[in-house]
């Protein structure tokens, strides 16, 4: 029996009438139905998934395996029960009410092999108003894992797996939980995985909000399972990362996530004893597991609910979850206030004497949050220009101040430009936030003159990476810019060759990858001036047979074009250059009379000068199809040979008579 590909897992219990979408979306995979088995169990259903199940398998003979059983109380069982009867290479599991996008299977299979690795992350959507997973999904992940990226953010089990991977470390899903049960499972195979790859730049997975209301993380209530669960996590966690930023790093996704969902809960249970009890539960587990370590990293309401919570503040612990879910559902977040050189947010019990919450745990200084966008750029003679804007968000820009930065990337050698400023009345009047804040200043300009942009003298030769600096009071936030841009902004890398006065030299404007930052490539560091010099043909005249006609094209943004020429370099050392004439926008031709050269042999290249004896050449290769040629020059025979392979070379000569008529003689008699 032939060994499928991908065993896709799907546990149902009265998942009608979703599950007919989800079922056809397996089916309609574009990697094909005999790559696949397709593993159903129906978990004690009373409203016609069981038959639902039975009319797909009839449909399609072999394809699908059907289990029914009693009904165990929560998606561990089916699960499991999947994984039991599984044959495939890899395992997908699928919710009975979620659906796949149609490359889904053969997108993530086709990553997982070309990368080797264990787990795949496919791009997931939410349905009908459900929140989906979002800041793992920022761009295509070939192989990461948890402490390098956001996937450990995503603890759902709805992934490609190996199969041998789980098969090996003896997972299962653990029972007795109706909800969160999956985190034990995902976490672990996280840990252990041979490599983590995230599918981003296709649709995989719509996750959807039944309207019946009847997703289990919905219909689950109380506060006392998340809380085991998230203790679970914790002993994990620890159990398995040695202290330090990677462990600090995982556990700030159960702080910030879990712990808040499991509030949710406990600030709506109506046994006051078992409030408290919970409530005891989650200080004990930061008494144990709340390093200083992990304080600073959290997020200013983390920090604030852990504060609360330490110091048995049941009331104002419930009062902040109440604040907080009204910010996540408005959009509106808390003011943000900067004096001298930190920034805090106006959370709830701020300054409030009678709770007495030190400022530090409002401190937001290194996390404050910015909003930027490029809106062009370009290099005009030896000019950089820049237009945008940036601000901090939900902060008064009224003494804000604005400095372009450029950083070498290896030195870290700095240079910081001012800038002027550029009116953007409709900045903050959309959605975000409300509309509740505006930015009417947040728009600059700025010119940098290369040539002269460090004390009188040109930027230096390396990768300049550009920042923006915002200032407000002694607060100052800096921006890697560029990856957020106008459309019209051209995206390519783009190559200048500007003059300090002197001589010239090569600017270039790239974005990075994968982040798509804007970065300035002097002196050729990555982007070479002779690569955007193109040949695209050299014949020899039909009317002067000593006259070399080349034609080609030169890709520069910018350049002394005019200053573009053929060169023959002779194995000598003398030199013998013709400007070329511009044709078109891009193109250009050039005669290139060869009577006139001495006899050996002459290297062919174009040729773009700069101010001292230095400058770029771009030998250029043998044509096809080029010849020979002969011309008179004072009444005696001359010729030239092109090289056959590799650069175009000619050797130039005159022809010997007497050679040539023993030559030509010896042809007649052997004819």
């Amino acid at each position: 029996m032939t060994t499928p590909d991908i065993s896709v897992i799907i546990g149902a219990y009265n998942a009608m009438p979703y599950l007919t979408k989800t079922l056809t979306s397996v089916v309609e995979q574009t990697i094909g139905r005999d790559r696949l088995e397709i593993i159903t169990v129906n978990d004690g259903s009373t409203d016609g998934t069981g038959d639902e199940l039975e009319r797909f398998a009839a449909q399609y003979p072999g394809l699908f395996q059907v289990f029914h059983q009693e009904n165990s109380g929560g998606p561990s069982a089916p699960r499991n029960k999947g994984l039991d009867n599984a044959r495939g290479k890899f395992v997908f599991f699928l919710d009975a009410d979620d659906y796949l996008g149609a490359e889904a299977l053969e997108r993530m299979l086709a990553m997982a092999e070309k990368n080797n690795t264990d787990v795949v992350l496919g791009k997931m959507v939410g349905v009908n108003g459900r929140g989906a997973p979002a800041s793992m999904f920022r761009r295509n992940q070939p192989r990461t894992d948890v402490f390098n990226s956001r996937v450990y953010w995503a603890l759902n089990p709805l992934k490609l797996i190996r199969r041998e991977l789980i098969e090996k470390h003896e997972l299962r899903f653990p029972l007795g939980y109706k909800t969160c049960e999956d985190q034990l499972f995902t976490g672990m195979l996280y840990l252990k995985a041979d490599g983590i790859s995230v599918v981003a730049d296709y649709d995989c997975l719509f996750i959807v909000k039944r309207d019946d209301g009847g997703n289990i993380t919905t219909t689950t209530r109380g506060a006392d399972t998340r809380i085991r669960v998230l203790e679970l996590m914790v002993d994990m966690v620890e159990k398995q990362v040695p202290a330090g930023p990677d462990r600090d790093g995982l556990m700030n996704r159960h702080l910030s996530i879990d712990m808040f969902h499991a509030l949710i809960h406990l600030a709506r249970e109506s046994d006051p004893e078992l409030q408290k009890k919970n409530y005891q539960q989650l200080a004990a587990l930061l008494e144990r597991s709340y390093p200083d370590s992990l304080k600073a990293q959290v997020n200013a309401v983390t920090r604030l609910r852990c504060e609360l919570i330490q110091r048995g503040m049941l009331q104002e612990t419930i009062e902040l979850e109440k604040v907080d879910r009204e910010h996540r559902s408005t959009g509106v977040q808390p003011d943000v206030l900067v004096e001298g050189d930190r920034a805090y947010t106006r959370l709830p019990f701020f300054r409030d004497a009678d709770r007495g919450i030190p400022d530090e745990i409002y401190d937001v200084t290194t996390a404050l949050q910015d909003r930027h966008q490029l809106d062009s750029v370009t290099v005009d003679g030896s000019v950089l220009k820049i237009t945008g804007h940036a601000y901090v968000r939900r902060v008064s820009q009224d003494a804000a101040a604005t400095e372009l930065v450029l950083r070498e990337r290896g030195s870290k050698v700095e240079h910081r430009f001012p800038t002027t400023v550029l009116a953007t009345p409709e900045l903050g009047a959309g959605k975000e936030d409300g509309g509740k804040y505006r930015y009417p200043a947040a728009g600059f300009s700025a010119e940098i003159d290369l040539a002269n942009a460090v004390d009188g003298s040109r930027l230096p030769k390396g990768l300049w990476d550009v920042l923006v600096a915002v200032r407000i009071e002694d607060v100052v936030k800096e921006i890697r810019f560029g990856h957020r841009r106008l459309p019209s902004v051209q995206s390519a890398p783009q190559t200048y060759v500007v003059t300090d006065g002197e001589e010239n030299f090569a600017a270039a404007l790239y974005y990075t990858n994968p982040y798509s930052n804007l970065t300035l490539d002097i002196g050729e560091k990555m982007h070479k001036v002779a690569d955007k010099l193109h040949v695209d043909g050299v014949r020899w005249s039909s009317s002067i047979p000593s006259q070399l006609e080349v034609s080609g094209s030169w890709k520069l943004a910018a350049g002394p074009v005019s200053a573009l020429s053929v060169r023959l370099q002779s194995d000598g050392g003398k030199a013998v250059t013709l400007p070329v004439t511009p044709q078109g926008d891009r193109g250009f031709t050039a005669n290139v009379p060869v009577q006139g050269l001495a006899s050996g042999t002459w290297a062919v290249s174009m040729w773009l000068p700069s101010q001292r004896d230095e400058g770029w050449s771009k030998p250029v290769a043998v044509q096809p199809g080029l010849k020979s040629t002969r011309w008179y020059r004072r009444g005696l025979p001359w010729y030239v040979v092109p090289a056959k392979r590799g650069n175009l070379v000619l050797r130039v000569g005159r022809v010997a008579l007497v050679k040539a008529g023993v030559k030509r003689l010896r042809a007649l008699r052997s004819a």
